[in-house]
């Protein structure tokens, strides 16, 4: 008898925290989803490599090619048998011209004013991941009231 293998979905996201000096680019997302101050990124193309689709995401939401964006950990939570999966990166290099999209504002802010932001969900959590090297993961445990727990590795 074979075993029974489970799938599930599973969604592809980034997300990239661009530093010039002691700045970051801050993202403040509009829309009906996701919203509160973020850092530029987005989902995972079909046929698109991970770092390739940072890249283009930083661009099309900033109007900045960043250059050799740094893996630095994952992000990820279930939503039934959907597992979201988000790659955290940083980039110290880019060119280009700053521009806001349809996803919302962008600028730059010190570091410690960033924090003092209306972050997005979990945006604190993932500032951990992307920001202390002895962690890697952080896996974001949704509970039915709406809270969550993060659990980090």
């Amino acid at each position: 008898m074979e075993p029974t293998m489970k799938t599930n979905r599973t969604v592809l996201m980034n997300m990239c925290m661009i530093c010039n000096g002691d700045q970051v680019l801050a993202l403040d997302k509009v829309g009906t989803g996701y919203t509160g101050t973020t850092f530029p990124g987005g989902h995972v193309e079909p046929g698109e490599s991970l770092q390739g689709s940072v890249i283009r995401e930083v661009y099309e939401e900033t109007g900045l090619t960043i250059c050799e964006p740094v893996f630095c950990g994952i992000y990820h939570w279930y939503v039934g048998d959907t597992h979201n999966v988000g790659f955290l990166y940083k980039a110290y290099s880019f060119s280009g011209t700053l521009k806001s999209s349809s996803e919302g504002r962008v600028y730059w802010i010190s570091r410690a004013e960033y924090e003092k932001r209306d972050l997005g969900l979990g945006m604190r959590e993932l500032l951990r991941v992307m920001e202390d090297d002895t962690i890697s993961e952080c896996l974001m445990d949704l509970r039915p009231d709406g809270t969550y727990a993060p659990i980090f590795a």
